[in-house]
């Protein structure tokens, strides 16, 4: 080649070079420099994402959020807890002021595909209901009277399962919309309406939490919709993604194994070879997820199965007292799976 074009092609190189940025740091990378993780919560549902008195959080979502941590950083309390309402909470993960959305959220269509965001897998199936005062006198929505006041927070898929139902089956009804889960059921409490709808696992905990009478509502038959709640990540990390997804999945597959929070030491000694791998005595588990093998040794130790982090935030012994239902183990009539750890 002569000399020029030797000069020509090195400045092209250059130039190359310059024109490409820097590759982003990935998510995983950024969250293990900054020593914690940031996950978006609901700003208050006992059972699924609540703050105490003394400023302690509770609810499946958040122990979900500790799993995550404990996964990624090897300390379940390595997170801090941003609670989010319906209208800036996908915002909050597409600006990054979040790494994780675990909102009592459903996964819809147009949310994975039009919001640069991924679902990363279901924590709980629910499906919307109704919360309705006894004076009433009404079972099922037929029941209702035309005129009836329904409140609802806005910003949500409730509003518009609401209208499309509403429409679908003439229910005459008036729309009573709050800027939030508060402000709706309080409207409820306070006489701004005569029904107040959202997913039924949020009203069971509303009924018998929030209530000044939990007696005088009763949650009406009717379930007009699928909810499949579960975490939300942005849609530019695939590894990320991965790793939201299988830390919930090992809750599920630590269950289906007998594996709990009580009983890991003794069950490091398995023979089974899939026991082994999960609980990183046989290395491999962690690689592919550029996390440490004992991953989900940490998630099970310091969290627990999901059978124990739904008894501990919304099984009989709770205030809520909600049986397992749709979130039973496939094995037991419910519909949560795992594909194998392996």
């Amino acid at each position: 080649m002569r000399p020029n074009l030797l000069i020509a092609a090195a400045m092209a190189g250059f130039a190359f070079c310059a024109a490409v940025p820097a590759m982003a740091a990935s998510t995983l990378d950024t969250v293990q420099a900054r020593g914690f993780l940031r996950c978006g919560v609901n700003t208050g549902i006992l059972g699924f994402s609540a703050i105490d008195q003394n400023g302690q959080w509770s609810g499946l979502d958040v122990d979900f959020c500790r799993a995550f941590a404990a996964a990624i950083l090897g300390d379940k309390d390595a997170v801090e807890l941003i609670p989010l309402n319906a209208k800036v909470r996908f915002m909050a993960l597409q600006e990054g002021e979040i790494d994780i959305l675990t909102r009592n959220t459903t996964v819809t269509f147009k949310r994975e595909t039009a919001l640069g965001l991924d679902f990363a897998g279901v924590t709980y199936y629910d499906g919307q209901g109704f919360l309705a005062r006894k004076t009433l006198g009404a079972k099922k929505l037929q029941d209702l009277k035309a005129g009836v006041r329904i409140c609802f927070p806005s910003f949500t898929t409730t509003e518009t399962n609401l209208a499309a139902y509403a429409k679908a089956h003439k229910l005459d009804y008036k729309p009573v919309p709050f800027n939030s889960i508060e402000e709706a059921k309080a409207g409820l409490f306070l006489g701004r309406c005569d029904v107040f709808t959202t997913d039924r696992g949020a009203l069971a905990s509303i009924r018998a939490v929030d209530a000044p009478f939990p007696d005088d509502f009763i949650i009406l038959d009717d379930v007009i919709s699928k909810e499949p709640l579960g975490a939300f990540v942005r849609d530019d990390d695939p590894q990320w993604r991965h790793i939201v997804r299988w830390v919930i999945f090992a809750t599920l597959e630590a269950e289906e194994f007998g594996l709990a929070s009580t009983n890991l030491e003794a069950a490091k000694s398995s023979s089974d070879p899939a026991v082994r791998a999960m609980l990183g005595v046989e290395p491999g588990v962690g690689q592919s997820l550029g996390l440490k093998d004992d991953w989900v040794y940490q998630v099970i130790r310091q969290v627990g199965n999901y059978g124990e982090i739904f008894a501990r935030n919304l099984g009989p012994g709770t205030q809520i007292a909600m049986s397992r239902g749709l979130n039973a183990l496939w094995r037991d009539g419910g519909l949560m799976y795992a594909p194998p750890l392996r």
